[in-house]
């Protein structure tokens, strides 16, 4: 016991996982790793004076057995005084409707659950990835090509998520079972090579030990170094973005000027902060594309090159039709998420009033049509939107979501531009368009 909680003491002292006080909720799935987790924890509890919950998701996918790790772990929790929440999903149906793998569905939704858990009860989520787990990740990601930040590992600490058992090998664990009578339940996916997972774990973890014995431990250690580079990378990758950020998206000059290694990096976090997980294929496609170009990532999201400027792109919504709306005064709506309100100035002049006498020429709110023309004020120039589009620097992917005051196809007004010479009052009277997003 004394040489397991060590070990686990170690991790938690090394990424400070707890503090006093915190409430800590353990994923339980019932396996052998969350069997130990949760008992560790028991007898830990005391020392960082924790409280303790468990939660369990059950996917459904594997008819009776998944009934019965349900049952095991209620059980469980019962016994140990333990309170437990539990979540039954239809992990396959959920697949099917976001057509992803029945696995990541059931990744994306134990982690959304963790993620509610968390914020209700202030808690740290404690998940069961051991050593083994880490060196399956490692070797996944070299296969797939994600970078640095592939071969750093499952981190030990993720925001809300921390891994006590980190520095444990699933040899360990099992021992750890075995000497405690802790009874835990198999998942039988685990024991096929149905998932490249599995295979990694039954063929390759193997063949690496018979290299070297102590490849896990191995593996732990490296991933630590490369965690502490990265962390360092991060920081700096962090400070590049903030330098290169530009209205609408990033700068490609201020890109291409960084170091080339920090780039991928920051590529990578870009990527990140767009709810995307990239590979390092997508990096190299993304950085090849910073004078001009566009590249499709997972989750609709595309990245485009233009006019100097690299942006993220969520290519969703982005065909959504606005019906035209007649002007009239009061009037209110919304569109693209935003309040639109009109209302009547008297004796106050300001900037961006727009002559009453427009109104009897039944101007209508709409989005952009071709040979719209706008006239800019004080320069007196008319123009194609087409072209004082080009001309702002307005990312092909808003235009459309773009509102515009028209009559005909000449525009009175453009949203975020203002009002034309030909529509804007001089005097004391007329009316104005607000927005609240």
């Amino acid at each position: 016991m004394s040489k397991i909680n060590g070990s686990v003491i170690k991790a938690v002292d090394d990424y400070n996982m707890l503090e006093n006080g915190d409430t800590v909720i353990v994923a339980l799935s019932g396996g052998a790793d969350s069997v130990s987790l949760l008992n560790i924890l028991i007898y830990l509890k005391e020392n960082y004076s924790i409280s303790l919950k468990a939660v369990h998701l059950n996917h459904n996918l594997r008819g009776e057995e998944s009934l019965r790790d349900e049952k095991f772990v209620r059980k469980i929790c019962r016994e140990k005084d333990v309170e437990l929440f539990v979540k039954s999903l239809n992990i396959k149906e959920i697949a099917s409707q976001e057509k992803i793998s029945t696995e990541l569905a059931g990744r994306n939704e134990r982690y959304k659950y963790f993620e509610e858990l968390s914020e209700k009860y202030g808690a740290k989520i404690a998940t069961a990835h051991t050593a083994d787990d880490n060196a399956e990740t490692v070797i996944f990601n070299l296969m797939r090509g994600t970078g640095l930040n592939g071969i750093c590992g499952i981190k030990p600490v993720r925001g809300n998520i921390i891994r006590p058992l980190i520095y444990l090998s699933r040899e360990e664990i099992e021992e750890f079972c075995r000497e405690n009578s802790l009874e835990y339940v198999t998942d039988s996916t685990n024991l096929s090579d149905d998932y490249t997972r599995n295979k990694i774990r039954h063929s390759i973890i193997p063949l690496m030990r018979d290299f070297n014995p102590n490849f896990i431990s191995a593996i732990t250690d490296e991933t630590r170094i490369f965690n502490n580079i990265n962390s360092y990378i991060e920081l700096k990758a962090d400070e590049a973005i903030k330098n290169c950020a530009c209205k609408n998206g990033y700068d490609c000059k201020a890109l291409k000027s960084l170091p080339d290694g920090i780039k991928p990096s920051v590529i990578y976090a870009l990527c990140r902060k767009n709810n995307v997980q990239p590979e390092y294929k997508h990096i190299s496609l993304i950085l090849s594309i910073l004078d001009f170009g566009a590249v499709d990532l997972n989750g609709n999201i595309r990245v485009v090159s233009k006019q100097g400027i690299l942006r993220f792109v969520n290519t969703e919504n982005e065909n959504d039709d606005f019906s035209e709306i007649e002007l009239k005064l009061p009037m209110a709506f919304d569109f693209n998420d935003k309040k639109y309100s009109v209302k009547e100035i008297k004796n106050e002049k300001t900037k961006n009033s727009i002559k009453l006498s427009l109104i009897e020429k039944n101007p209508v709110f709409r989005t952009r049509k071709a040979k719209d023309t706008f006239t800019l004020p004080k320069r007196r120039v008319t123009k194609s939107l087409k072209k004082l589009f080009n001309e702002f620097k307005i990312p092909e992917e808003k235009r459309n979501k773009i509102l515009l005051l028209a009559n005909g196809n000449d525009i009175l007004w453009i949203e975020g531009i203002g009002v034309s010479e030909k529509a804007l009052s001089k005097g004391n009277t007329g009316f104005v368009i607000e927005i609240e997003n």
